[in-house]
């Protein structure tokens, strides 16, 4: 009985070892991740600057723009499996923390969508005296909020290409959308998504009349409101609009968007970018079956299934053509920017 019970742990303690072993493998990325420190009038920025772990010559670099909420460099080590793509491409990839988090000072809530241009420029200016980066192909590569933000830095910067992720053109119709999609989603009746939505539009006069935090704590009571940081953080970009910006592309464009995106309307996006961004820069790609952060809606509507991909294959956890889209984009772009 003691022999049984000695083999059964053995047993165990081998199959928990070559799990362990097989978890690491996993996420072991074929990159070098080096931390970096980018000094600015408004404080140091940190963040982190991948390579590819065998190069020769001269790399174009990706520089990655968050969407909204406090982002650490790697985005909880989410965007792992997208610099390794990058690297495998011939790109560096470049991501910072936003500010307040892992030691970029400052507060991101402070900031408007023009200081998040500005920022931009402060890290490609910050990359362009890097001798491994071919300062030709610099471009960007963005998520959501990040919508607004590249197409102003296209305006400012003569970037190689652009990358982007389920961008919203509009703040205030992107937040209605998602309010009634989100609740629809969630299985509430009608009646409950007009009282929110109208809920919402109160919420947009307040802000279009400048109004006071009290005012709107007012109106929502302090269960549901966001916190004062927050408001403040609304009340500076709320009026967001891509539109004009979008004239300010010169490079090429590769719009990726989710057909089942509750945060976006993907289908406004991609009408308004093809009706503005020249046709030749354009590519859009629309993934069937896929939510706002790339995933499956499989994935994304089941924690578990999410969380043991992650663990155990951290390269699956978006679709795989979003990867492969991005791949065939970078390796077509002309030799010279």
């Amino acid at each position: 009985m003691k022999k049984k019970i000695t083999i059964s742990i053995m047993i165990i303690v081998l199959l928990f070892g070559g799990t362990g072993f097989y978890i690491l493998k996993q996420h072991s990325f074929a990159i070098v991740e080096q931390a970096v420190e980018i000094q600015t009038s408004e404080g140091k920025l940190t963040g982190t600057f991948i390579l590819p772990k065998n190069y020769t010559g001269k790399v174009g670099l990706v520089l990655f723009i968050h969407g909204d909420g406090p982002a650490d460099s790697t985005l909880d080590g989410g965007y792992r499996h997208i610099w390794e793509r990058l690297a495998s491409a011939g790109f560096a990839s470049l991501s910072l923390n936003k500010r307040g988090i892992n030691g970029s000072e400052g507060n991101w809530l402070d900031q408007s969508i023009d200081d998040r241009v500005e920022e931009a420029q402060q890290a490609i200016a910050w990359a362009k005296a890097q001798p491994m980066i071919d300062t030709t192909k610099i471009g960007t590569w963005g998520a959501s909020q990040a919508g607004w933000v590249i197409p102003k830095l296209a305006g400012k910067e003569p970037l190689a290409f652009n990358i982007l992720v389920g961008p919203a053109i509009n703040w205030l119709s992107q937040g209605e959308y998602n309010t009634r999609m989100q609740m629809q989603h969630d299985g509430y009746t009608e009646a409950d998504i007009k009282k929110a939505v109208e809920k919402g539009r109160k919420v947009r006069k307040l802000l279009k009349d400048n109004a006071s935090y009290d005012e709107y704590l007012k109106l929502v009571g302090e269960k549901d409101a966001m916190s004062k940081e927050r408001w403040n953080f609304v009340s500076k970009n709320f009026l967001s609009d891509a539109t004009d910006d979008l004239r300010l592309f010169r490079s090429p464009v590769l719009l990726l968007l989710g057909d089942k995106d509750i945060n976006v309307d993907s289908k406004d996006t991609e009408q308004v970018y093809r009706h503005i961004v020249a046709p030749e820069l354009l590519t859009v790609t629309v993934f069937p079956d896929t939510e706002h952060r790339m995933m499956s809606t499989k994935t994304a509507d089941s924690e578990f299934r999410a969380l043991m991909i992650s663990i155990f294959a951290p390269r699956k956890i978006t679709v795989p053509e979003y990867l492969d889209e991005m791949e065939r984009f970078l390796k077509k772009l002309p030799k010279h920017a």
